[in-house]
């Protein structure tokens, strides 16, 4: 059996780590370089760093923040933000990060999958979608979940598996920050659908939660943010409890 992925998700913001609530009332959450660093010691698997303003405000992701992070930690990592061409993702693959994520550009441009797939190897590839249920249904939102789109999530998530993205970042922006639990009904649905791996994002609160979403979706990863930035649950905690639950991690 595959082991599970912990995954710290740190959202930065002019240079400093940021934490909100569906995306909005963002709060300070400390240094990104200096969190990687205590994450990478405590037993994180990975770490994913999102520019959540990047797209916005049409900027490019930090290079010196990767550099940084870099010279920090031994564990994988994975930038996203203002990722709109070839040229973004190899200055900070070269720059030390091992995969890169896009979100809005991707689907304003769905050929950047496939050019990027093409250009690095899928492994490097990951394709995040926020997502948000509006009468009924699920649809792809762009922008930091700014703008809604016609887009039916589970038909883009497909299009993006065919295109070449090697693992899907999902994030329930009806769930983002509200420490509720994760969506698990939805991201079982996408999960069985799926043959690459699935990241769960959005409303881990408690240790449970994890237990939750591996148990009831099968998901790859669960990513979390101010559950661990603000020191509400230890990672080697959390990995404690869920060996003792017999989902296996590292």
């Amino acid at each position: 059996m595959l082991t599970k992925r912990i995954i710290p998700c740190l959202d930065v913001k002019d240079g400093r780590t940021v934490k909100g609530v569906n995306f909005v009332d963002l709060r300070d959450a400390g240094d990104p370089v200096e969190l990687a660093w205590q994450y990478s010691r405590q037993g994180a698997d990975e770490l994913v760093f999102l520019d959540i303003t990047a797209t916005h405000e049409r900027r490019k992701t930090t290079v010196e923040l990767v550099k940084a992070v870099a010279r920090q930690v031994n564990i994988p990592f994975t930038i996203g933000g203002g990722i709109n061409e070839l040229g973004d993702a190899d200055v900070l693959l070269h720059s030390g990060a091992d995969k890169i994520s896009i979100n809005s550009a991707a689907v304003r441009n769905p050929m950047l999958i496939d050019q990027l797939a093409k250009a690095f190897g899928i492994q490097f590839v990951v394709v995040a979608v926020d997502t948000r249920r509006v009468d009924g249904k699920n649809y792809v939102h762009l922008n930091g979940g700014r703008l809604k789109t016609e887009i039916e999530t589970a038909d883009w998530i497909r299009e993006a598996e065919s295109r070449g993205a090697g693992e899907i970042l999902l994030t329930s922006m009806d769930h983002d920050g509200t420490k509720n639990g994760f969506d698990c009904e939805f991201l079982k649905e996408i999960n069985d659908s799926l043959s690459i791996p699935l990241i769960a994002s959005g409303g881990a609160g408690n240790k449970q939660h994890f237990v939750d979403v591996f148990q009831q979706s099968n998901v790859d990863a669960a990513l979390a943010a101010s559950v661990f930035h603000y020191g509400e649950i230890l990672i080697p905690d959390l990995k404690d409890m869920l060996r003792k639950q017999g989902i296996s991690v590292r």
